[in-house]
């Protein structure tokens, strides 16, 4: 391996290889402490936890670097109560290890009132018991504002005002007489419905099988991702988006899974944000309406024999109820034409049986022999 390093000559720390070199401590440790030891005398007096703020260190990897730090004798906190009744902490940092009794005497000589108040103690407010009473001074407690029997307002006013006396009313109305009810049952109560002035609201409809469902599936994801906890009522509003899911034919496994599937790299930070998103915008198309099927085709006849007065038996399917074939009901109805036209054209597409058999019908119906 090669190295090229050049000394800094300004903006720089000094490091100790037992620092940098221990293996006892992550790196997040080690950079709190060479970063702690190269502020400035007016910047140590921030606690420890808002210096790593700083540097972006917070939470679980804060906390394990603290851990390590005072495990091996760098940092060393002392917790005590004042005279006020607060409760301080005062921390000591140092970037080489030292035992207890070494950290409480560079406390001593660094701090020689620690016996006393200490300096967090000396820089905050003044204890509550100290304060003086906003407004008035102490009272005894009042037997909850009743009159006592023995005092009356009109022993107490010896000249009480007098009271103007009412107009008599010379024509008073007499009030109706109300009607007298049914009496109700014994033991029968009145339910809000029947008394008079009150306005019964009615329940509110039982939720569909699709909400229920739906719902019952967003509070189950927290057993999967514990970030994508819900409250009822944050499920309950997002379970009108999934039950369109579930409408559009998918099953509870399939919206579960494409509620889980890809999640973001950096995180969820609001799951009800991140599943109504998803719920919006990948919901899936609904499906056309399908058609309704065709209706089965009319079963096939059996043939039969026409019944018209032709020289030769033939047969034909029928469709219906019909006993002569269409080209026998054809030359009857030309037959029935030339009868009352006393005429015999025929159209070009007309058959020559079918002629045949017209004019056999029209001479028959005039009554001339065949």
């Amino acid at each position: 391996m090669l190295r090229h390093v050049i000394a800094p000559s300004s903006g720089w720390t000094k490091a100790s290889h037992t620092v940098v070199r221990d293996r006892r401590m992550n790196s997040d440790a080690k950079i709190l402490l060479l970063y702690v030891q190269g502020l400035p005398e007016s910047a140590t007096g921030r606690p420890l936890g808002e210096l790593a703020q700083r540097l972006e260190m917070k939470g679980r990897a804060y906390q394990q670097a603290k851990k390590q730090l005072i495990e091996h004798g760098y940092v060393h906190e002392w917790r005590g109560q004042g005279d006020g009744g607060r409760w301080v902490t005062e921390q000591l940092f140092t970037n080489t290890p030292l035992t207890r009794d070494e950290a409480r005497a560079v406390r001593a000589r660094l701090s020689p009132e620690a016996a006393g108040p200490t300096r967090a103690e000396r820089l905050s407010a003044p204890p509550p018991s100290a304060q003086s009473p906003t407004v008035g001074e102490p009272t005894p407690p009042s037997a909850g504002g009743y009159v006592p029997e023995e005092e009356h307002v009109d022993e107490n006013t010896p000249h009480p005002p007098s009271e103007a006396e009412p107009e008599p009313n010379p024509d008073p109305e007499p009030e109706p007489d109300p009607k007298p009810g049914p009496e109700p049952e014994a033991g029968h109560r009145p339910t809000p419905a029947q008394e008079p002035g009150t306005e019964v609201t009615p329940p509110p409809p039982p939720p569909s099988p699709q909400l229920t469902r739906a719902e019952r599936v967003l509070l189950s994801l927290r057993h999967t991702r514990r970030e994508l906890l819900l409250g009822v009522g944050e499920a309950r509003a997002l379970a009108v988006e999934a039950a369109k899911w579930l409408e559009r034919g998918l099953t509870e496994s399939e919206l579960r899974h494409a509620l889980l599937a890809e999640p973001p790299k950096g995180g969820v930070r609001s799951a009800v944000g991140f599943l109504r998103h998803r719920l919006t915008h990948k919901c899936p198309v609904a499906a056309a309406p399908v058609a309704p099927p065709e209706p089965p085709p009319p079963p096939v006849r059996a043939l039969i024999t026409c019944t018209s007065e032709a020289e030769e038996d033939h047969v034909f399917r029928p469709l219906g109820d019909e006993t002569e074939c269409a080209d026998c009901r054809r030359a009857t109805a030309y037959a029935n034409w030339m009868v009352d036209t006393d005429t015999y054209d025929f159209p070009p597409d007309m058959t020559w049986r079918q002629r045949f058999v017209a004019v056999a019908k029209a001479d028959a119906l005039r009554g001339e022999p065949a």
